[in-house]
C-alpha cells in the first residue's frame, strides 16, 4: 500500500516538472517612458557609445592605410641606386610624405579633434610607428641624422579651413573674424621611440644595398649610427613595456649584425673582388647564430 501511494504522487510530480520545461514564460512587455530623466540620459550614453565605436572603426582603417603608404615610401627609398638617383627618389618621397600628411593624416587629426585621443591610440598606434619609420628613414638618407619627436609633430599641426562665402558681404565678414583654429594629431613619445626602433631594422638592409653597390664605407656610417641609437634605448631600461623589451633585442641583434658585417669588410675586404664580399656581407648579415649575455 505505502508503493501504491507514492506512485501518483511521484507521477504528480514528474508531470508538474514537465509542465513546467514545456510551458514558455510569457515576457511582459513594458512601455518606457521616453520623458524620463534617467531614460534619456541612457539614450545619450547610447549616442555617445556609438560615435566612439564608429569613429574607433574608421581609425583602424585609417591607420591600416597609413600604414602601406608608409610602407611604399620605405621601399622607394631602398630603391635609391647610387647618387644619380638618390635627388630625384628624395623628392618623389618628399612629395609622398606631404601627400600623407596633408590628406591622410588630417583625416586622422579631424577625427580626433576635441577627443581625449588615448581613447583611440590603440587604433592608430601601428600605422603612426610606420610613419616615423618612414620619415626617420627619409631623413637619414637625406642628412644622415635622426629626426626629432618635435620636427615630427610640427609636421601633423593643420588650421581649420574657413567655409567658401557664399557673397561678398560673407567674404569680408570673414576676414574680420577670429584667426582659424589649430589642431593636430599626436604623435605618443612611445610611439615614436618604436617606430625609431624600427628604423634599425630598414638600415640594416641599407648595409646589404650599399656593399652590393661597391660602398664599403656606409656600413661603418651606419654600424656608428646603430652603436649610438642602441646606447639611447639602453638608457631606458625595461620600463616602457613588453614591445619596447622586444624591439631593443631585436636592435641589438641589428648592431651585432652589422658589426659582424664590417668585421668581415676589414678582414677579408683586401683577399677578395667586392662581388664575393658582398655575398660573404650578406651571409654575415644572415647568420642566425643566437648570442648570449656571457659573448
Amino acid at each position: 500500500m505505502t508503493g501504491e501511494a507514492r506512485r501518483p504522487t511521484e507521477r504528480g510530480h514528474g508531470n508538474r516538472g514537465t509542465q513546467r520545461r514545456r510551458s514558455p514564460r510569457r515576457k511582459e512587455q513594458i512601455d518606457v517612458d521616453e520623458n524620463l530623466p534617467i531614460v534619456q540620459m541612457f539614450r545619450k550614453f547610447q549616442v555617445e557609445l556609438d560615435d566612439k565605436y564608429d569613429r574607433y572603426e574608421r581609425m583602424v582603417k585609417l591607420s591600416r592605410d597609413l600604414t602601406v603608404e608608409s610602407k611604399r615610401i620605405i621601399f622607394l627609398l631602398h630603391r635609391i641606386m647610387g647618387e644619380s638617383q638618390k635627388e630625384k627618389t628624395l623628392h618623389e618621397a618628399l612629395k609622398k610624405l606631404k601627400d600623407l600628411q596633408m590628406y591622410h593624416m588630417r583625416e586622422m587629426a579631424m577625427e580626433l579633434r576635441k577627443q581625449c585621443f588615448y581613447a583611440y591610440l590603440r587604433a592608430y598606434s601601428p600605422g603612426m610607428q610606420e610613419y616615423v619609420e618612414a620619415i626617420s628613414f627619409f631623413y637619414y638618407i637625406k642628412e644622415g641624422r635622426l629626426i626629432g619627436l618635435e620636427e615630427i609633430q610640427r609636421d601633423l599641426v593643420y588650421e581649420e579651413q574657413p567655409e567658401e562665402a557664399e557673397s561678398e558681404m560673407a567674404a569680408v565678414e570673414a576676414d574680420t573674424s577670429e584667426p582659424p583654429e589649430k589642431f593636430d594629431l599626436p604623435v605618443t613619445p612611445l610611439d615614436y621611440m618604436l617606430g625609431v626602433a624600427d628604423l634599425t631594422g630598414e638600415l640594416m638592409r641599407k648595409c646589404i644595398n650599399a656593399v652590393g653597390e661597391g660602398d664599403l664605407e656606409e656600413p661603418f656610417r651606419l654600424c656608428r649610427f646603430l652603436r649610438d641609437v642602441y646606447t639611447a634605448f639602453l638608457g631606458f631600461g625595461n620600463g616602457a613595456g613588453r614591445e619596447m623589451t622586444r624591439k631593443v633585442w631585436t636592435l641589438f641583434q641589428s648592431v651585432r649584425k652589422v658589426e659582424n658585417a664590417c668585421y668581415t669588410i676589414t678582414v677579408r675586404g683586401s683577399e677578395m673582388p667586392k662581388e664575393m664580399l658582398a655575398q660573404a656581407f650578406s651571409a654575415s648579415l644572415n647568420d642566425t647564430t643566437p648570442v648570449t649575455d656571457g659573448d
